[in-house]
């Protein structure tokens, strides 16, 4: 019984109701004709391309700078890589890992950049992040207009320069890791094994580094920087790295978003991505200043597999569709409920 007790505390009866509504969801699926075969499918998907994004969070967490609302800053640095691999015409897994590695410049001197501002606006990161986030957005919205790609199938075709809003990868390197070493069972179930083995990697080297030297000063400056400032350990130093792991993470994530959604949208869709991640690694467990990779998986699967059961469940169930209305409104509440959940915290 003490047990229960623990694992109710430790879990949290919001969590608790959550899943148990998706246990629901999943319960209900196949009396109102909805597929579960399909639907896990759908929720494995969805889980594998927004992982990592999710996982950019926790070094930002375990240093002490909190959410990591600036995302949007990898997420542009992810664009950027995977619009050069188009732009260079590379295709499959070498066009896929050539964004990465093209990525990797863009995200180092962002986070690096962006590590050196939030060290100055100490206790105010979350914030400041906001608005640097989105303040780059809008910039970039004025540079995927005048930077010099001239892939025909990414500029506009009656100006022949700026970019499209929306650029297809299916020519170039569209589920090449959903389609790694994928599992396919009957007509609709398929086990993207390729996409959830990148994750596990991404999750596992993270792991890695929280237990290394650098990663446990890390921690313990988020922890406590009076004391590991006192232990000898360069606190700014600590925080910018955490800032340019997550600004990569988040340019890895949006690049295997990109693979297995089959899209790149640019200018000011990186915004939709944000507060989700955050929501997510919050319904997941963590707090402003504790995570981990368990808070990752929990609260990735928790969002998606809510923001994918409901629309499909309900309509069938009315008869009607309304899934982006259904869509908006659970993910939005999900945002709301968890960003509600960290302001308790940080009281």
């Amino acid at each position: 019984m003490r047990n229960i007790k623990t694992f109710i505390q430790d879990f949290g009866w919001p969590r608790i109701i959550i899943f148990l509504f998706l246990v629901g969801l999943f319960i209900m699926a196949p009396f109102v004709q909805v597929r579960l075969d399909a639907s896990i499918s759908d929720v494995l998907n969805r889980f594998g391309q927004n992982a990592i994004m999710v996982l950019a969070m926790v070094p930002m967490i375990q240093s002490g700078c909190g959410l990591n609302f600036g995302l949007a800053l990898g997420l542009v640095s992810g664009l950027l890589g995977a619009t050069l691999s188009l732009q260079l015409e590379l295709h499959g897994m070498i066009g896929l890992l050539s964004a990465i590695v093209l990525a990797m410049p863009f995200s180092v001197l962002f986070g690096w950049i962006y590590g050196k501002l939030l060290n100055r606006v100490k206790g105010e990161e979350m914030t400041i992040a906001m608005y640097v986030g989105f303040s780059f957005i809008m910039f970039m919205c004025i540079m995927w207009l005048v930077l010099p790609y001239n892939n025909p199938t990414m500029v506009w075709g009656y100006a022949g320069k700026g970019l499209r809003t929306t650029i297809s990868v299916e020519n170039y390197w569209l589920h090449v890791l959903n389609n790694f070493l994928a599992i396919k069972i009957g007509e609709f179930f398929i086990f993207p094994t390729g996409l959830l083995l990148f994750v596990a990697f991404f999750a596992f080297l993270m792991w890695l580094f929280l237990r290394t030297k650098t990663g446990t000063a890390m921690t313990a400056v988020g922890s406590n920087p009076d004391f590991a400032r006192a232990s000898g350990v360069e606190v700014d130093k600590m925080r910018t790295i955490s800032v340019i792991i997550s600004t990569f993470l988040g340019a890895v994530g949006i690049i295997v978003y990109e693979q297995s959604f089959g899209f790149i949208q640019l200018y000011t869709a990186p915004n939709a991505m944000v507060f989700p991640a955050v929501a997510a690694i919050l319904i997941g467990g963590a707090s402003i200043n504790k995570a981990s990779m368990v808070n990752v998986v929990v609260g990735t699967i928790l969002f998606q597999g809510l923001l994918t059961m409901t629309p499909s469940v309900i309509n069938s169930l009315l008869h009607t569709d309304m899934s982006e209305v259904i869509r908006i409104i659970v993910s939005n509440g999900m945002i709301l409920y968890a960003l509600t959940r960290k302001m308790k915290v940080s009281k």
